[in-house]
């Protein structure tokens, strides 16, 4: 028999370079998400992968444009902090280096003004 060589899969040496959220960063998100989902707010969520960022971005429905995104950005771990929640609109909300003191901004609009 002829053994052939495994072949590789396709672009395996890309994903390894993509920014991605770890399990932890991923348990905060989801324990706020789920929060925002039992109160109604929030319905659906997207995650992305590239080069230079990670994104988790919550919708109202399904076909709007996302309410918030929470931006994972490596080259500004040493700056302005390496998280970032976006509105929708564009603006950062609060970035910081610190996930679940940036994630409390989310938490002040489940609750109301203070």
């Amino acid at each position: 028999m002829n053994a052939e060589a495994p072949i590789p899969f396709p672009h395996s040496d890309r994903i390894s370079d993509e920014v991605r959220f770890d399990r932890k960063e991923l348990g905060q998100i989801l324990r706020v998400y789920g929060r925002m989902v039992a109160a109604g707010e929030w319905r659906d969520y997207a995650i992305a992968a590239m080069r230079d960022l990670a994104v988790f971005a919550v919708f109202r429905r399904t076909s709007e444009t996302p309410l918030y995104r929470i931006e994972k950005r490596p080259r500004l771990r040493h700056r302005q902090g390496l998280y970032a929640v976006v509105g929708m609109d564009g603006r950062v909300l609060r970035r910081g280096h610190d996930l679940d003191q940036v994630l409390k901004v989310l938490e002040r609009r489940l609750i109301g003004p203070v």
